[in-house]
């Protein structure tokens, strides 16, 4: 058995929704100039995606409403991203009695405040792996699901084979995500991996419009782009 279907088989036993193996050399500077040369030794990344609650995320519309939000930050954030780390913790280490070198990356960890990003992009490694493409949202969407994904990844020296290449955009001329931002913090630009995040996404504005929330007393809980999208919508 492949190294890859060793893996996948035993990635099966967590009901992931999403399983992908990306390629990051096609991306190497844009990760060591985010993530540092900690990554720089790890070829290959495993991302694995959890679909979120679709009836959670259609009430964010309503997310004044202390109940909506509690529920969002408990079921569509915590536990979600629990269950991530978990996944990837465990997977880590079945890789790593492999006799192969494992950094499972924590979902949905902040590590640079003024940039507002994590350590490594899961969305780019979600992107190289073919699972779907950066929206004008600067979120990963999925073909079938549309943003309603959370991801986490594994960066790892495993000889592996990527599972797909990046998928090319298909947003088309849609801007319900730019329309809908409550403080506008998309500019309706078209991912180009060769311009810097800034020119589509404002996420300064992102982080103070949660700030303000925070200081209000509400709960800190948007969410407009990932309720908007036509690919995330609920097929009849």
């Amino acid at each position: 058995m492949s190294l890859n279907k060793k893996i996948q088989k035993f990635t099966r036993k967590f009901d992931v929704n999403y399983f992908g193996i990306s390629d990051l050399s096609l991306a190497k500077d844009f990760i060591i100039d985010q993530g540092g040369n900690i990554l720089s030794d790890f070829r290959y990344c495993i991302s694995i995606g959890l679909k979120l609650p679709d009836a959670i995320v259609d009430q964010l519309p309503l997310r004044s409403n202390k109940a909506v939000a509690v529920n969002y930050r408990f079921h569509a954030y915590k536990i979600i991203n629990d269950r991530l780390n978990y996944n990837t913790s465990m997977i880590s280490s079945f890789i790593q009695e492999l006799g192969y070198n494992v950094m499972p990356i924590p979902a949905s960890e902040r590590y640079d405040d003024e940039r507002n990003c994590a350590v490594f992009s899961h969305k780019l490694g979600a992107h190289l792996s073919g699972l779907g493409w950066i929206g004008k949202s600067c979120l990963l969407i999925t073909p079938n699901n549309g943003p309603r994904v959370r991801w986490s990844s594994i960066l790892t020296d495993a000889p592996l084979r990527p599972t797909g290449k990046p998928m090319g955009e298909k947003c088309g001329d849609c801007l319900d995500c730019v329309k809908i931002c409550p403080i506008k913090a998309f500019t309706g630009r078209n991912f180009d991996p060769n311009e810097s995040r800034e020119v589509r996404y404002n996420a300064q504005l992102c982080n103070d419009y949660f700030v303000a929330m925070t200081k209000k007393g509400q709960l800190p809980v948007c969410g407009m782009c990932l309720y908007v999208c036509p690919y995330g919508e609920k097929k009849s």
